[in-house]
C-alpha cells in the first residue's frame, strides 16, 4: 500500500464528517460514513478490493444462523421486511376490513401463516385431494392431466411451461416449453463426482425417503419411492442440455406446430395437458430443447406408472412444503437450506410468513408500500440516473473502435428505444377474484398460485401488454426484458443503508443505482444474449459478420478471466455460464463512472470522509456487492447460477478499469493487476 493511500485511509477511518445540511437545533455530527467505516486497512486494495472495501463490516457482522448470507442486500431486505410486516400486522389486526378488499386478503393470508396451531393440526391434509387424483391415474397417458394441475399450484414437473412473448414476434404471446422437471438446482448435480456433489445426492435420497414417510408411506415403500424419483430425475437430467449451452436464444427458439410436438413426444397427451392448464385452440408452441422432449417420451415408457405417481406427488408436496406443518417444513429446510446452502436454522416464523405474503400478494402490498414507505421524488431521481446512463451509453457506442458504422446505427436505434420503468406501475393488477381466508395457509398459497397461473394463461392469444410490470416496488432487484427492450427498476432500489435520513452522495448513487443497476441492465440488451434482439425486441441478428467476430473475441477474454477465479474449495467460476452477467457488470461499472464524471461532486473534486470522488465511486460499487455468503451457498451458485459470486462481481470488473488502478495506486505485483493488453473493454 503506498504511503499517500495509507495516510488517506487513516484519515478516512478516524474522520467524523460535518453535515452540510444541518439545521438549527440538530447535531451536526453524522453517523460514520458507510464507505470509510467498512474498510479493512489490513488488506491491500490491489490484492483483494472486495475484502478491502467490506472486510471490517464482515468482521463485525457475521452471518446470522438463519441466513445463507449477510450484507447490503440483507440489510435492505430487513428494512423492507419490517415495513411489509407492519402492513401485514395492521391488516391482520383490523376487525373492520371489508370482505374481498386488499386489506382483508393481506391480513387473512398473514394470519393463516402465523397460525402454527392450525398448521400443525392440518398436516398434509390440504394436499389430500391432489394426492388422491394422482393415485387414481390409470396409465401413463393420464399423467398429463395431473402434471397440468401441479404446474398450476405447486411447481414444474416434467418440463418448463409458460406463456410469454414470441421471441421473433414480440407483440404476440406464445406457448413456451423447455427442459425441466428437476428438484436439484441443476442437471450437473445428478452427475458430478466431486465429494460435495456425491454428499448432496445421498442427502437428497434421504430427504425424499423422509418426505414419503411424512406422506404416510411405510419405510420400505418410502425408500422405493425415493429410488424411483431419483432415477426419473436423473434420466430427465441426462436428456437436458448443460446450463451454459442454454444461453443462445437462437438455438432455444424452435417453433413447432402442435402436430409436430405430438410427433416428438407421442406418449405424452399434449391435448389433455393444454386443456388441464385452461388453454384452448393451441396451434403452435416454441420449444427450447426439442431433444429433451424426445428423451422425456422414452422415459415415460421406461418407468412404470406407479413411479410417475410418486414423482408427481413429491413435486406437489415439494413446492408447497413451506406452507405446511412444522415437520414437513423442517424436512424441506434441512435439505434445501442446510444441506444445499449451509444455513443452520430457519428464519423466525414471522419473517417467513412476511416473505410468503409478499410473494403471493406483492401486487396488493405494493400499493400500500408506495403510499406509506417510498420516499417522495423516488421516480424522479431514478429517472434522472437512468437517463444519464442512457446518454453515456450513446456516447460510448459512437466512439467504439471495434464496431462498424452500420452496426452502430442499429445499436443506437436499439438504445434509443429502450423503455425505462422506475418506481412502481401506473396501473395495478386486479386480484379481486382471488379468494383468501384465515382457515388454511396452504390453501391460500394454492389459490394465489392458481390466480397467477390463470393470469398467465389468459395472455395466450392476446397482444403483449408492454405497460405490465413483473416486479413489485418493494422488490430489491431489477431486470431487463429483451423482448420488450425495457428496464424495470422498482422504487426500493433507492435505499442505501447508512443514508436512511437523506439521499446518499452521487458517487454512491451512481455506482449502485447507475452502475450495478441501470448500466448493468442496459448492457443486457447488448450482451451475448441480448445482442441478438433488435430495437423492437425481436430475435434478429442485426450485426455484421465482422462485428460479431470482434465482439465474441472480447467476450472470450472475459470468459477466460472468470474461469480463473476459484470460488470455494476447488470449484472455479464458470466463465461461459456467467459471461452475460459479467459483461453487464463490467459495462455497467464503466457507464456509471462516466455518468458520475458529469456530476458536480466529481467536477468539484469533493472529498467526503477523506475519500476522493473516484475512490468513493469504486468503494460504492464494492458496497453494492457487500455480500458474505456461506461456502455451501457459493458452491451451489457456481454450479447453477448465471451470476458470479459477489466477490468476483467486484474483482472481475474493476481489474479491467484504468481509473480504478489510478484511484487506489494499483501496481504490477498486486494480485488484481492485469496487463493492459489483457484487460477487457467492450462497451
Amino acid at each position: 500500500m503506498n504511503n499517500r493511500l495509507q495516510n488517506l485511509l487513516a484519515m478516512a477511518l478516524l474522520a467524523t464528517a460535518i453535515s452540510c445540511n444541518s439545521r438549527p437545533g440538530q447535531s451536526n455530527i453524522q453517523d460514520p460514513d458507510p464507505l470509510a467505516s467498512h474498510i479493512d486497512s489490513t488488506v491491500k486494495p490491489g490484492d483483494d478490493f472486495f475484502q478491502f472495501a467490506n472486510g471490517k463490516w464482515f468482521r463485525e457482522n457475521p452471518i446470522p444462523s438463519s441466513e445463507q448470507s449477510n450484507g447490503l442486500w440483507q440489510l435492505i431486505q430487513d428494512t423492507i421486511n419490517s415495513q411489509v410486516k407492519n402492513i401485514c400486522e395492521s391488516a391482520a389486526s383490523d376487525t373492520k376490513t371489508v370482505p374481498g378488499s386488499n386489506k382483508q386478503k393481506i391480513g387473512d393470508f398473514f394470519f393463516s401463516g402465523m397460525d402454527s396451531i392450525t398448521l400443525n393440526k392440518n398436516g398434509l391434509s390440504g394436499l389430500k385431494a391432489g394426492f388422491d387424483r394422482i393415485d387414481a391415474l390409470k396409465d401413463v397417458k393420464e399423467i398429463a392431466r395431473e402434471a397440468a394441475s401441479v404446474h398450476a399450484v405447486s411447481g414444474s414437473p416434467l418440463f418448463g411451461f409458460y406463456i410469454g412473448q414470441d421471441d421473433r414476434i414480440s407483440s404476440k404471446n406464445a406457448v413456451m416449453i423447455s427442459q425441466g422437471g428437476l428438484s436439484l438446482p441443476d442437471r450437473d448435480f445428478y452427475f458430478d463426482k466431486d465429494a460435495r456433489a456425491v454428499m448432496i445426492r445421498g442427502k437428497y435420497a434421504e430427504h425424499l425417503t423422509n418426505m414419503f414417510k411424512i406422506m404416510g408411506y411405510a419405510d420400505d415403500k418410502a425408500k422405493l419411492a425415493s429410488e424411483q424419483v431419483v432415477k426419473i430425475e436423473t434420466a430427465l437430467a441426462s436428456g437436458s442440455r448443460k446450463r451454459a449451452d442454454t444461453r443462445d436464444p437462437l438455438k432455444n427458439y424452435n417453433k413447432f406446430a402442435v402436430a409436430r410436438l405430438k410427433q416428438i413426444s407421442p406418449d405424452f397427451d399434449w391435448t389433455r395437458f393444454f386443456e388441464g392448464t385452461g388453454l384452448h385452440g393451441v396451434d403452435s408452441v416454441i420449444v427450447g430443447q426439442p431433444e429433451f422432449l424426445s428423451a422425456l417420451n422414452m422415459n415415460l415408457k421406461k418407468f412404470p406408472s406407479d413411479a410417475w405417481k410418486n414423482y408427481l406427488k413429491y413435486h406437489l408436496s415439494h413446492g408447497l412444503s413451506r406452507y405446511l406443518d412444522d415437520k414437513t417444513y423442517n424436512e424441506f429446510f434441512s435439505f434445501y437450506s442446510t444441506t444445499l446452502r449451509g444455513v443452520p436454522e430457519p428464519k423466525p416464523r414471522w419473517k417467513r410468513v412476511v416473505q410468503e405474503t409478499d410473494g403471493s400478494l406483492g401486487e396488493l402490498i405494493g400499493q400500500i408500500y408506495v403510499d406509506e414507505y417510498l420516499p417522495k421524488g423516488t421516480k424522479e431521481k431514478l429517472t434522472e440516473i437512468g437517463n444519464a446512463i442512457k446518454a453515456v451509453y450513446a456516447e460510448r457506442i459512437k466512439s467504439l473502435d471495434w464496431m462498424s458504422e452500420p452496426t452502430k446505427v442499429k445499436a443506437l436505434k436499439k438504445l434509443d428505444a429502450v423503455i425505462i420503468k422506475v418506481g412502481y406501475p401506473d396501473k395495478w393488477k386486479d386480484l379481486s377474484a382471488l379468494q383468501i381466508n384465515r382457515t388454511s395457509y396452504v390453501e391460500n398459497v394454492m389459490n394465489a398460485n392458481k390466480w397467477w397461473f390463470g393470469y398467465m394463461i389468459a395472455k395466450y392469444g392476446k397482444p403483449v401488454d408492454r405497460t405490465e410490470w413483473n416486479m413489485e416496488p418493494q422488490t430489491y432487484n431489477a431486470y431487463y426484458s429483451p423482448s420488450n427492450n425495457e428496464i424495470v427498476v422498482p422504487g426500493c432500489n433507492i435505499i442505501v443503508p447508512g443514508f436512511e435520513r437523506k439521499l446518499a452522495d452521487d458517487a454512491i448513487l451512481y455506482s449502485i443505482i447507475g452502475g450495478s443497476t441501470f448500466g448493468h441492465e442496459i448492457t443486457h440488451g447488448f450482451d451475448d444474449q441480448g445482442s441478438k434482439y433488435d430495437a423492437n425486441g425481436n430475435l434478429f441478428n442485426w450485426w455484421t459478420v465482422d462485428d460479431s467476430v470482434r465482439f465474441y473475441a472480447k467476450t472470450k477474454m472475459i470468459v477466460r478471466q472468470f474461469d480463473q477465479f476459484v470460488a470455494v474449495d476447488s470449484l472455479h467460476v464458470n466463465g461461459d455460464l456467467t459471461q452475460g452477467e459479467n459483461i453487464a457488470d463490467l459495462a455497467g461499472t464503466v457507464m456509471g463512472y462516466e455518468a458520475f464524471k458529469k456530476t458536480a461532486q466529481f467536477k468539484n473534486g469533493e472529498k467526503i470522509a477523506g475519500l476522493t470522488p473516484d475512490q468513493r465511486y469504486f468503494l460504492g460499487y464494492a458496497l453494492a456487492w457487500m455480500i458474505n455468503d456461506r461456502p455451501e451457498a457459493i458452491a451451489s451458485q457456481v454450479k447453477s447460477d448465471v451470476h458470479s459470486p459477489a466477490k468476483f462481481r467486484v474483482l472481475g470488473p474493476l481489474a479491467n478499469i484504468p481509473e480504478f488502478y489510478e484511484a487506489f495506486g494499483i501496481k504490477q505485483g498486486d494480485r488484481m493487476w492485469i496487463p493492459d493488453s489483457l484487460r477487457v473493454k467492450i462497451w
